[in-house]
């Protein structure tokens, strides 16, 4: 693995930052950053004297600034001593400043501004972890999306994800032998989805999750057999509710999520005729 000293600076908390950098690091097998991290940088002069620390280990440059002097004290910094640098957000914010005919407000911090939306996200991760794995089922009306799926079909992270975007999730868990909340079953006018994963993968997930448990006992948990009839059993129940499915075997958590809000969109679309 080749190391390289990568410097994230940022003049708000630099989440954007990470992201972008995190999304393009991937594309470069056999490379391990090492990431240093300045965020919150809002004058000039805090610049400059972290300028001082950045020369200590030299690299690759990145990041979001929108205000012009402190840009170019950086800038002329990387130049000085021959630093390669990427302006994450510049190009993005000068296009569309161009196409909307307007001049950005150049204020750093504006997406992480306390208004209705933040607060709509803390209450949305509030109901989310208090109906986790069914937990509780009382006011499963108030719920956006309601998740349900066999045991390690990626309910509980899917929730996490989805609330952190705004959304009411709770999810509900197949049960051999159990019923399900009859307030599920008479939530015709709520938005179900239904998560299936493949035979192997599941076992495999359990498997790994029993060993993390330190249970060295064979049980139905893992069972082939049962397994391959839990996921038949669930999809027999996906179907005679008529609620969408998502397999989740090959798709990342994000990717998960992404799919089951476009079925949400078309769900309320449809509603809305």
């Amino acid at each position: 693995m080749k190391k390289i000293h990568m410097h994230l600076v940022s003049d708000s908390t630099g989440d954007t930052l990470e992201q972008v950098a995190k999304a393009s690091l991937v594309q470069f097998p056999g490379i391990e950053p090492i990431k240093h991290y300045w965020p919150m940088i809002r004058t000039a002069r805090h610049m400059e004297r972290l300028i001082a620390e950045m020369e200590d280990n030299p690299g690759i440059v990145m990041f979001t600034l929108v205000d012009h002097d402190i840009e170019k004290v950086l800038v002329d910094a990387c130049k000085k001593h021959k630093w390669p640098y990427i302006s994450v957000l510049h190009g993005i914010i000068r296009e569309l400043g161009r196409h909307l005919g307007k001049k950005p407000t150049e204020r750093p911090g504006l997406q992480h501004k306390m208004d209705d939306e933040y607060f709509d996200r803390i209450d949305a991760m509030q109901y989310t972890l208090a109906h986790d794995d069914g937990q509780i089922a009382d006011n499963l009306s108030e719920a956006d999306i309601i998740l349900v799926g066999v045991s390690r079909t990626s309910k509980t992270p899917t929730c996490i994800y989805l609330a952190n975007r705004g959304y009411r999730a709770a999810n509900i868990p197949i049960v051999p032998g159990c019923p399900l909340p009859p307030e599920l079953e008479n939530a015709k006018c709520k938005f179900v989805v239904g998560l299936v994963n493949s035979v192997d993968r599941l076992v495999q997930i359990r498997r790994n999750r029993l060993l993390m448990l330190k249970e060295g006992k064979t049980t139905d948990y893992v069972d082939e057999e049962l397994v391959k009839e839990e996921v038949k059993e669930a999809r027999r129940l996906f179907n005679k509710m008529g609620w969408p499915t998502v397999d989740v075997t090959r798709r990342s958590i994000e990717e998960t999520s992404v799919a089951i809000i476009n079925l949400k969109n078309k769900y309320d679309e449809e509603n809305q005729q």
